[in-house]
């Protein structure tokens, strides 16, 4: 069950920075919201994933997937530039998540 929290806190993480974009700065509301209740709702996910999974494990996993999630994002939907330096990153990121869960994160 952990590991489903941990999922929605990602998501949450993940849409409140991509609304914080569009928030231009917080002066346009509803992209404001969006981005104030997404990160309620992702710390308070986090904060239940705490009571079953390793905090370091945990941490790592949302960091480092929502990171890799928003460079995505903004490659494809946003016009950044791909470059090999991001997809080495995103690779390492994602290659770091799976060494913590076959290191015995669970």
């Amino acid at each position: 069950m952990g590991y489903v929290l941990l999922a929605g806190a990602i998501a949450a993480e993940v849409a409140a920075t991509t609304a914080m974009k569009y928030s231009e700065g917080f002066s346009r509301l509803w992209p404001s919201l969006i981005t104030l209740v997404g990160y309620v709702v992702a710390f308070a996910l986090l904060a239940q994933t705490l009571k079953t999974v390793q905090i370091g494990t945990a941490y790592a996993i949302w960091a480092g997937t929502g990171t890799a999630v928003i460079a995505a994002i903004g490659m494809v939907f946003l016009g950044e530039g791909l470059t090999p330096a991001k997809v080495g990153g995103i690779v390492l990121v994602i290659g770091g998540v799976v060494l913590l869960n076959l290191g015995g994160a669970h």
